[in-house]
C-alpha cells in the first residue's frame, strides 16, 4: 500500500453513512401471520430467518426500536415468534394500527421521531405499502432511510421489487439482514459483542452460520 492511500489513527474514520448502534432507529412493522402467509417475493422460512437476524442483533446492540403492527387482535394475528423472542409484547409495547402507512398513525410516529435519531431503518410486511408509506414519509421530512429488503417481504416479487426500486430513486438506502448486524459489529476485536453475534449468525444465517461454526470447532484441533 503506498503513502497515500496508508492510513493511521484519527486519520482512519469511517463513513458518517454507515450505521452504528447509537446513530439510528430501526422501525419493525406488520411480521404478522396475516402478512406473512401472503407474502411470495421470498420463502417464509428465509424470511422468518432474517428478521430473526435483525431483531436479534438490534438487541445485542441495544438500538432504539419501535415495534407496531396492524388490526393485531381482529385480523392480522400475533407477529413471528422470532421478534417475539427478542421483544417480548409485554415489555415491548407493541403500537398496534388501523393506518397503513406507520408514519401516519400518531403514536407511531411519535415513538420513532421521539427517539431523536436522524437515520431509521425499516423492515416489514408489505414492502409496497407498509414499508413504502413510511419511508417516503420519513425522507420528506428529512430523515435518512435505510430499508432492509430481505427483511420486507409482498405479496409478489414484481411488488416487492418495484417498491424497493420506488423508495432507492426517492433516496433510501437497501440494505441486507446479514450486512445490518455486521456493519453494527463492524470490529470483531469488540469482544463485548463477539460471541452474540456470532451466535446469532450460527442459529440464523445459513451457510454463512455453518462456516462460523465450523471454524469456530475446527480451530479448536
Amino acid at each position: 500500500m503506498s503513502n497515500a492511500t496508508k492510513h493511521t489513527g484519527a486519520e482512519a474514520q469511517p463513513s458518517a453513512a454507515l450505521l452504528t448502534p447509537d446513530n439510528h432507529t430501526l422501525v419493525l412493522i406488520d411480521y404478522e401471520g396475516q402478512m406473512g402467509f401472503a407474502t411470495k417475493n421470498i420463502d417464509i422460512i428465509e424470511l422468518r430467518q432474517n428478521v430473526a437476524l435483525v431483531a436479534g442483533g438490534s438487541k445485542i446492540f441495544n438500538i432504539p426500536t419501535v415495534v407496531t403492527t396492524v388490526a393485531e387482535d381482529s385480523f392480522s394475528g400475533p407477529v413471528f415468534l422470532e421478534l417475539e423472542e427478542a421483544y417480548p409484547k409485554a415489555s415491548s409495547g407493541y403500537i398496534d394500527r388501523t393506518s397503513m402507512n406507520t408514519w401516519e398513525d400518531i403514536n407511531a410516529y411519535r415513538a420513532i421521531v421521539g427517539k431523536g435519531k436522524k437515520k431509521i431503518v425499516l423492515g416489514g410486511l408489505w414492502t409496497g405499502v407498509c414499508i413504502v408509506g413510511p419511508a417516503l414519509s420519513a425522507i420528506a421530512e428529512g430523515y435518512e432511510v435505510y430499508v432492509i429488503t430481505d427483511a420486507c417481504g409482498d405479496v409478489s416479487a414484481e411488488a416487492h421489487e418495484r417498491a424497493v426500486q420506488r423508495m432507492i430513486q426517492a433516496g433510501a438506502i437497501p440494505i441486507t439482514s446479514v450486512q445490518y448486524v455486521l456493519e453494527l459489529q463492524r470490529d470483531w476485536a469488540r469482544t463485548g459483542t463477539y460471541e452474540p453475534v456470532t451466535t446469532l449468525m450460527k442459529k440464523h444465517s445459513g451457510a454463512y452460520g455453518i462456516g462460523i461454526q465450523y471454524g469456530h470447532n475446527m480451530l479448536k484441533h
